[in-house]
Formats: C-alpha cells, structure tokens, sequence
C-alpha cells in the first residue's frame, strides 16, 4: 500500500472510532486499518507477547506514518491527548505492557496516548415552546 492510500485508509478509520467512541488510540487504530490482529493484541495484553510492535503487520517506518497521521488528526480536531496506563491482563503481577522493542519512553508515550473528542459547543438558542 502507498503512503497516500495508507494516510486515507489512516483517517478514515480514526473518524469512524471517534465517531464510534468519542476517542481514539493507536492499538484500535492498528486494529481497525487490520495492522494487528485482536488475537494478537489480547496476547500481548495477557503478556505472552513481550512488546506490541513485535506483532503488527509493517515496518516501523509504516507505523511512524500511522502515528504521525494520528497524532495531526487529533491537533486540526482539538482532541485532547489522554495517557492511558496499559496494565497485563490476568493472573498474577499486574505489569506495565511494552509497546515498542525500544522501550523509549517517548515512544512508549505515543502508543500509549488515547485522544479524546472535544465537548461539543452548546448553542446559545432556547427551545421553541
């Protein structure tokens, strides 16, 4: 897939979870443009898998794109930047999940950010009665 198809596809699917579910972050946006599997996320959530870039479906350079395209998705529609803790999931020690081979914190940082809608702006007008 070309960089314009893959910015396309990008933003198309952002608008549709924000519009879904108010917010957006990059593990649904890895799912959602078929990226990453559901399968292989909840792996890495039950922490079989050691770092999520380990099972996503293109290079890093791939990904940078998505991130960047999310990341001005969510500055030109004022979506406010929400660090998301990602914990393992079942039984036993409950430890922070590694997104990146890296482990940069910025990097972490990124993946790890959800973006959440603005409030929407009530309008001044008064009911018809």
């Amino acid at each position: 897939m070309n960089q314009e198809l893959l910015k396309k596809k990008t933003i198309s699917a952002i608008s549709e979870l924000a519009s879904e579910n108010g917010y957006f972050a990059p593990v649904d946006l890895f799912m959602k443009i078929d990226i990453l599997d559901k399968k292989d996320y909840e792996a890495w959530r039950m922490g079989r898998i050691p770092y999520l870039e380990k099972v996503c479906r293109g290079n890093l350079r791939k990904m940078s794109l998505i991130m960047k395209e999310l990341r001005s998705y969510a500055l030109k529609n004022n979506f406010k930047a929400s660090i998301t803790v990602y914990k393992k999931w079942g039984k036993g020690n409950s430890t922070d999940l590694r997104f990146s081979k890296s482990g940069n914190k910025d990097i972490e940082r990124a993946y790890s950010t959800h973006y959440v809608s603005p409030p929407y702006k009530q309008n001044n007008c008064s009911p018809i009665p």
